[in-house]
């Protein structure tokens, strides 16, 4: 059957791609497909998204955007029909060290300047939140109500339930083959299936957005670099209720996964892939299990938790989030070739940021004043003056220092 012909293609069925879907829908663009290469939505690195959702970020931009997902998420969990598995539970940020103390009254500011409730609290009120956890190597500790947990293949199915309402239609097993590009502008795409004619294509191919940007002769530093994460069985102390929580002095971010623990990290040393290592039409190479990290997130969760101690995993989520050079979104319209637009190089935020990076989207295409901030995102600012050697080691390096202080 033929897919017909549509104003916009989305190319990717994840988070970020069903993000961007639901709030151009809503912004009125309703002649929309949405392709993927897999037999379903979110099969990639969105099934492997740990799920959390916070808020409290460095910049002002960056928080309103968190805070545009996380009002998403408990708007559509009011649909009884499909509900992205959003818990309000709010979330603890502990700091250990006196540099990281002076951080958070940074972090408090941004929020406060953002609208964002973010408040300090003392170790009493904390270990109330979460009884089983020991706060006394804890300086200070951020507390902000409105944060969460998601379910990530619900949040992606959540957005399609609410797109199809809207008219957006949706090709699953159908993969990109290539991009028609005529007089710098795009005419529409071939698939396996057949070709699309369409005014817009969206790049939102997470780990092989490098790829699909090769097609119409754009090169995008879009590196992915291997993150993990376990999840324990069932362990006293933990129950779905509790908050998040994040200690970014260990590198360390975890929340309640039924009644086990889920634990990740930000690895000091990281393994990144050169995505022209592998095509379009091959998967990523499979992330194995590095034991020695899990092991090293457990270690340093033991002194608040020592009920990690030795506990056994129940799952291991992994995968290839992409990051980019100076750990900003590629987001926006090529000036280069006209109607490509990218949706990429989230920086392990596509996830709990899709709406927000739905929603920012919108502006640079429909807005004809976007924000400063929103033309500093485009693709057009790595158009020239970088290798792949540096670019590749500082995407990396962002990944590395995910939680590093930054300068005043």
């Amino acid at each position: 059957m033929s897919l017909g012909d549509a104003e916009i293609v989305i190319i990717g069925g994840g988070a970020v791609g069903l993000g961007v879907a639901y709030e151009l829908a809503r912004a009125g663009k309703k002649d929309m497909l949405v392709i993927e290469r897999e037999y379903d939505l979110g099969r990639a690195t969105t099934s492997q998204g740990a799920g959390l959702a916070g808020q409290v970020r460095s910049s002002v931009e960056r928080t309103r955007l968190a805070m545009h997902s996380v009002a998403t998420f408990s708007e559509l969990e009011k649909d009884p029909d499909a509900r992205p598995e959003w818990h309000p539970v709010g979330s603890l940020r502990i700091a250990e060290t006196p540099e990281r103390v002076e951080e958070f009254t940074r972090l408090e500011a941004t929020a406060a300047r953002a609208g964002l409730e973010a408040t300090r609290i003392g170790r009493e009120e904390a270990s109330r939140l979460w009884p089983a956890m020991d706060f006394t190597r804890a300086r200070a500790i951020i507390w902000c109500p409105t944060d969460g947990y998601m379910n990530p293949t619900s949040v992606v199915k959540c957005y399609e339930h609410q797109c199809r309402k809207m008219g957006v239609r949706f090709a699953v097993s159908t993969a990109l083959e290539g991009i028609i590009v005529r007089d710098g502008r795009v005419e529409g795409l071939e698939t396996s299936r057949g070709t699309v004619r369409c005014r817009y294509a969206v790049n939102a191919a997470g780990a092989h957005a490098y790829h699909v940007a090769k097609l119409v002769g754009l090169e995008l530093p879009i590196v992915p670099v291997r993150h993990e994460y376990f999840v324990t069985v069932r362990l006293d102390g933990i129950h779905p209720g509790l908050p998040c929580f994040r200690i970014p002095d260990a590198g360390l971010y975890g929340r309640p996964s039924g009644d086990g623990l889920l634990l990740g990290g930000w690895e000091p040393t990281s393994l990144r892939k050169d995505p022209r290592g592998y095509s379009l039409g091959s998967a990523p190479p499979p992330v194995e299990p590095d034991k020695p990290i899990l092991d090293g997130f457990e270690r340093s969760f033991r002194p608040f938790f020592p009920k990690a101690e030795g506990a056994e995993y129940r799952r291991v989520g992994k995968g290839w989030p992409t990051f980019t050079p100076d750990g900003r979104f590629i987001l926006g319209e090529s000036s280069v070739v006209k109607g490509f637009v990218m949706a990429g190089g989230c920086n392990a935020h596509g996830i709990s940021g899709s709406a927000g990076i739905g929603k920012l989207l919108v502006e640079s295409l429909l807005d004809p004043k976007p924000s400063s901030y929103v033309k500093s995102l485009g693709p057009d600012r790595f158009a020239s003056g970088w290798d792949w050697e540096t670019t590749s080691r500082k995407a990396q390096e962002v990944y590395e220092r995910y939680y590093a202080i930054e300068s005043c």
